[in-house]
């Protein structure tokens, strides 16, 4: 059967599309309303074949959270992966964006479009980046709730009052995932000891190389989410840290040992060792044999 794409038109769907003449003329009744409202809400179940193409980008900002399956978008080529209880925001751009369904496990999503009078200055302050990719959360229970709350007033039509209702939710409902519970504690203090542990066994495994995927992989979490935690805790990627422990090891060796290069190399896990030299001056700004007989510190 000939696979096809759709926008919308999911079994169980919810859609919601606000005319710019409703806001207009809300916001003339109150200007407040201006900074921020809703455009467009909606959910779709198990949305297979969802696929959205704006070459022009759009004017609003996108948010969208997956709470099943799997999707995808894009920034011009720059592609990001979604799963289960990852949520984006794509701010408002005229990049090239498409977005869409995983064909074998297709997502579940509640979305919304929303803008303001300043959208750009909003999104600077609160650090929503075109490329940020997307954040993974507990399920956000609250956040689902306030959704419900901000579309059953709009379903009841788009009188002041419902509108009102609905745009003073969406400030709640957006920091409900930008700022999750800090009862989260001990949420931290497990992914503090995941990437305590994921450091020790890249110290065991320096001979060896390592993969993205291998290490999130073995924390069983998506190689953009483990990234991420690893960045905020460490300042690196987590690749970046797992040269920088080679690294480290290679001068360790070639201070207090006679060992040739060419087998440090081999003992960190690099066949090549004029690419290992490289990498070596790249990080140290010194080669090797520089390092061995001039390192950049003296011992007392």
């Amino acid at each position: 059967m000939k696979k096809f794409k759709q926008r919308d038109g999911f079994q169980g769907e919810k859609l919601i599309s606000l005319p710019e003449t409703v806001w207009k003329k809300a916001i003339k009744e109150n200007p407040i309303l201006a900074n921020l409202y809703l455009t467009h809400i909606g959910y779709f179940p198990k949305a297979t074949y969802h696929f959205r193409e704006r070459k022009n980008g759009c004017s609003d900002n996108i948010f969208i959270y997956c709470l099943d399956g799997k999707g995808w978008y894009s920034i011009n080529e720059k592609r990001f992966e979604v799963g289960i209880n990852d949520y984006f925001i794509i701010p408002a751009t005229k990049e090239h964006l498409r977005y869409g369904a995983d064909e074998q496990d297709p997502w579940t999503i509640y979305w919304i479009h929303f803008s303001g009078f300043d959208i750009n200055t909003f999104n600077r302050s609160f650090k929503i980046g075109l490329l940020d990719g997307p954040s993974q959360i507990s399920l956000n229970e609250k956040g689902l709730e306030l959704w419900n709350t901000m579309y059953k007033n709009l379903e009841m039509g788009f009188g002041f009052e419902n509108l009102c209702k609905s745009n003073l939710c969406l400030y709640h409902f957006i920091s409900t995932f930008l700022y999750p519970d800090a009862t989260d504690s001990e949420k931290k203090q497990v992914e503090n000891d995941l990437i305590t542990s994921s450091i020790f066994y890249m110290q065991s495994k320096l001979a060896e190389k390592l993969t993205l995927e291998d290490l999130a992989s073995m924390n069983k979490l998506s190689a953009s989410h483990f990234s991420l935690l690893f960045r905020k805790r460490t300042g690196m990627s987590p690749l970046d840290y797992f040269i920088h422990l080679k690294l480290q090891q290679a001068c360790l060796l070639l201070l207090t040992t006679q060992t040739k290069i060419k087998h440090i190399a081999a003992e960190l896990g690099y066949d090549d060792a004029y690419y290992f030299s490289r990498l070596f001056k790249k990080y140290m700004k010194m080669s090797p044999l520089q390092y061995r007989f001039s390192p950049p510190f003296k011992t007392l």
